[in-house]
């Protein structure tokens, strides 16, 4: 008898509030690293109705403008019309001082800026070593930014969501059951027309990619019937409040921090940067079909303090073979992560919208 289930994740546009958070921050990250690659940095940003607000800390000798940082990156999102445009009238207050020397002291000495735990997931469900249903939440999100920002649908503002609902049959994905879209547009443009132009320019395309398809009926575009203002005018946003959009959609677990506006001396970061190189790796290898990889740091020490392989039987060799594999392929130090992948480089803007994993360019997604 086959067993069925489902498993829906979201994911949201690079406009959504909260991305717009996460990416000025992860911007902030990368100008300060550009000129001082052994910068401290951990930023926050709040943003809202005609008001940004920048928080956190920065230990540096790089010098750089964040209000004029924060001002490029929400006009690069498209707040830019009359309508919504927050770009150059809205103020931005910074708070932003040195880190605490008492963490400081600690990650002087090769060691993690802060305790925690990350997880790290892949599977062979598809050719990113992904979960099915957030893959295609991510690309139907960049596919709507493409759509509005090639002109391809103008009349699309930014903001918008995604959400996918994957069938299963023991355990393989076999089919989409629901696509849900929200997506903000022009007042004088037809819910009707919306739904049928996102079917066939966003929806059709992106499932075509994995085989899959899906009819227009199983396809719903802003539930409530209307949606033409979004972003920071709408709904407030913050950094790091996507934690399950940036990771794996829900379908493996979560570790304790966020990521964006943190430097790799954030364990929050780099660790779950690491526990997916090891992961993807492992699966690469044909030792598994699934698996995760759990690590936690304690302040100021510089290994971790657990690590920890569940493969959910799928393992093809024994637990001895697969411990020595995740010895050897990366040294879970702090500072053995950070040079692995050379972390110290300005290289985190592009992880602020669409998810940290699965983009075969980032060095955590390498395959040896």
């Amino acid at each position: 008898m086959s067993l069925i289930t489902y498993f829906t994740s979201e994911s949201v546009c690079a406009g959504h509030p909260d991305k717009i958070a996460d990416q000025i921050s992860d911007a902030i990250l990368d100008a300060v690293l550009t000129q001082d690659k052994f910068s401290r940095v951990a930023v926050e940003t709040l943003v809202t109705t005609d008001r940004v607000v920048l928080a956190g800390e920065v230990t540096t000798s790089a010098q750089v403008d964040y209000e004029q940082i924060a001002r490029d990156q929400i006009k690069k999102m498209g707040y830019i019309d009359d309508k919504f445009d927050f770009t150059h009238r809205s103020p931005i207050s910074t708070y932003i001082h040195q880190q605490s020397p008492e963490i400081s002291t600690g990650v002087d000495n090769d060691g993690a800026g802060d305790q925690g735990m990350m997880f790290g997931y892949a599977s062979t469900e598809t050719p990113e070593l992904m979960p099915l249903p957030i893959t295609l939440a991510h690309k139907l999100a960049q596919k709507i930014d493409q759509a509005r920002e090639d002109k391809t649908l103008d009349y699309l503002r930014p903001d918008g969501k995604t959400q996918v609902t994957v069938k299963y049959e023991n355990g393989q994905p076999v089919g989409v059951e629901t696509v849900v879209l929200a997506v903000p547009h022009d007042e004088d443009i037809p819910l009707k027309q919306v739904k049928k132009d996102l079917y066939d320019q966003v929806v059709l395309p992106v499932l075509a990619e994995y085989r899959l398809d899906l009819k227009l009926n199983q396809l719903i575009v802003n539930g409530t019937g209307v949606w033409h203002i979004g972003g920071p005018a709408s709904d407030t946003g913050m950094t790091g409040r996507k934690i399950i959009v940036d990771g794996y959609g829900g379908y493996a677990r979560v570790g304790g921090g966020a990521f964006s506006g943190k430097d790799a001396t954030k364990v929050d970061r780099s660790g779950a940067y690491g526990a997916r190189y090891i992961a993807k790796n492992l699966i690469n290898k044909g030792l598994a079909d699934q698996v995760e990889i759990g690590l936690a740091y304690c302040i100021g020490q510089s290994h971790p303090v657990m690590k920890t392989i569940n493969t959910f039987g799928t393992a093809k060799v024994d637990e001895k073979v697969l411990e020595v594999f995740v010895d050897d392929i990366l040294d879970t130090s702090v500072k053995g992560i950070i040079k692995a992948f050379d972390l110290h480089r300005p290289i985190y803007l592009p992880t602020a919208a669409y998810g940290h994993f699965g983009k075969a360019e980032f060095p955590w997604e390498q395959l040896v």
